[in-house]
Order: C-alpha cells, then structure tokens, then sequence
C-alpha cells in the first residue's frame, strides 16, 4: 500500500507516524521525500515570479529544508528514505545535480520522478528505489511515548521534528492542559496545528531555521477521532483557500463543455 501524507513530512508524515500508525499497528517498509528545485530555490529565498532560472546559490540555500525533512525520518522515526525530485522543464542538469549530491552525503537515493511527462515510464526509477528500501530492515519507533504528559509529547515533537528550542504555552493553554489531563485525555496522542510552509509556527521562516520557540495557544480533545489537538501560532484549523480559488475559473458553457480545469 502506498498512503500520500502530505503538507511536509513535520507534519502529514510526523501525523502518520505517532497517530496512525501507532493506533493501527502499522510498520512503514520505506519512506518518499518529494521535492521539487523550485520549492527549495523558493526557500533560498528567490521569489516566486523568478524560480524558473537557475540559481544554484539560492537551491543550496535552500537545502537544508530538504535534508532536514530526511533526517527526521532517519534518525527520529529510523525510516529508510529516498528522495523523489518532482521534475519541472525549468529545471537544469546543475541544480537536479546539486540535490542529488546533497542527499547522497546523507546517505540516500535520489530519483527523478518525471510522471508529469512522461507517465508511468517517468516513474519508474523511483518505483525501483522504493522497492529495494522496502526489503531492507528499518527501525521504526515513534517520536513521543504515549505515557508522558501532554505537554511533555508536545515538546517531544518540537524539539525533535521541528528543531525547536523548546514550547511556551499560553495561560489559557496551561489551563486546557490541567482540564484534559483531570478528565483523563492525557494518554492521547498528539495532532499539532502549524503552517506547512515552516518547520517554525511562523509562515515567513523559511528553510531550516534555528534558535526559536514553538507558541502553543489552545488544546482541544478531538475525542471521537481519538487524538489531542494543539493549536500553534496563527493557524487556522478551517479548510483553506488561495486568494484567487481556481474556482474562480471553472465554468460549463452553453454546450456542456467544462472550462478552466487546467
């Protein structure tokens, strides 16, 4: 089985790990890192309108994004990586060079995944690689032990998935965490509430950023679902939407046909 545990692996993979497959009995045989040159030029800190043009200064700025995502899943959740390049036109033989020698210092494959373009023969390459990892052992373990308190699994996931120095709580937070922890919540596991465009709770900090603090506002009980909530930063737990949704686009003409889709 092949699952997609999105929004960065601090997040969708971090969730997949310590929840799912904690609640599931699940072992994951390998783990897939997808990454594209324009994002890690983006967290170099090129800006959108120019991430088409070969920057090899920024995409090395810009790696320790990448190869701190791998290292969470080696070394907190000892799982076997390789690292997918989602291919784009605009990217050279240079910077499609330059990640591949970054992660294999790390000790992991790379392979061009080029499905876009070419279908499932663009895939294939990495479908190989997935498959020798799958064979060999891992060590998989959880980030948290569920018996901690609440806040110390919060930490736990800070410090370790996010690099964090460490976590203030708000007063209103120190409060939830007494109420969860009386009514008997506190053997739960942890969904943390963050942007997915920052290992920080802050948006703007792009790359690897060290030397900061993870602000937690709020803590719910998801009881249903079987899992705490914490709420960090500005985030908001709603479904998002872009400023202009491609929505906005679509339309069915008089004739039936559906337009604006791509």
């Amino acid at each position: 089985m092949v699952t997609e545990a999105g929004f960065g692996a601090d997040l969708g993979a971090e969730k997949f790990c310590d929840i799912t497959c904690r609640m599931a009995g699940l072992t994951p045989s390998a783990c897939v890192i997808v990454a594209t040159v324009r994002a890690l030029k983006h967290h170099g800190g090129v800006a959108k309108s120019d991430l088409c043009t070969e920057n090899l200064a920024a995409l090395e700025a810009g790696l320790p994004n990448l190869l701190q995502h791998v290292e969470n899943m080696q070394k907190v959740f000892g799982l076997n990586v390789v690292v997918a390049i989602n291919a784009f036109p605009t990217d050279t033989k240079a910077e499609l060079d330059l990640v591949e020698t970054a992660c294999r210092e790390l000790g992991v494959n790379v392979a061009l995944s080029e499905v876009w373009a070419k279908g499932g023969e663009g895939g294939e390459a990495l479908a190989h690689e997935v498959l020798r990892l799958c064979d060999d052992p891992n060590d998989f373990r959880f980030s948290y032990d569920l018996d901690g308190s609440i806040a110390d699994k919060i930490e736990a996931i800070a410090t370790k998935v996010y690099h964090a120095d460490g976590v203030d709580f708000t007063p209103g937070a120190i409060k939830q965490l007494q109420q969860l922890t009386d009514l008997g919540y506190d053997h739960l596991p942890i969904c943390m509430a963050k942007t997915q465009y920052s290992f920080t709770d802050d948006q703007t900090k792009l790359g690897a950023p060290k030397n900061f603090r993870i602000t937690v506002r709020n803590v719910k009980v998801s009881a249903g679902a079987g899992f705490l909530v914490a709420l960090t930063g500005d985030i908001m737990t709603m479904p998002g939407l872009p400023k202009v949704p491609a929505a906005e686009k679509i339309d069915v003409t008089p004739d039936g046909r559906i337009i604006g889709l791509f």
